[in-house]
């Protein structure tokens, strides 16, 4: 059983933006609804991508670091009368 009321009575009974219910509605009557949010499923894929990437050039430059420490060491070690 469908109950007829307007968009700013539905949402409040719902606690709910009337903004966002009117997106919904509106999606709805074009048939959207099934892809509503999907676009936001991309971005959080994005974005974990984009974490995971700063997190191994951090790991990389980490690296990078370790090994410059070590090329000096070498080099100052073989210079002659380092002994």
């Amino acid at each position: 059983m469908e109950e007829k009321r307007s968009i700013p009575q539905a949402s409040q009974r719902l606690s709910m933006s009337p903004k966002t219910l009117a997106n919904w509605v509106g999606a709805a009557r074009r048939g959207e609804l099934a892809t509503l949010g999907s676009r936001q499923t991309l971005l959080r894929e994005s974005e974990r991508e984009l974490a995971q990437l700063r997190r191994e050039l951090a790991e990389i430059k980490r690296e990078r670091d370790i090994l410059k420490k070590a090329a000096a060491y070498v080099a100052k070690a073989s210079l002659p009368g380092m002994r």
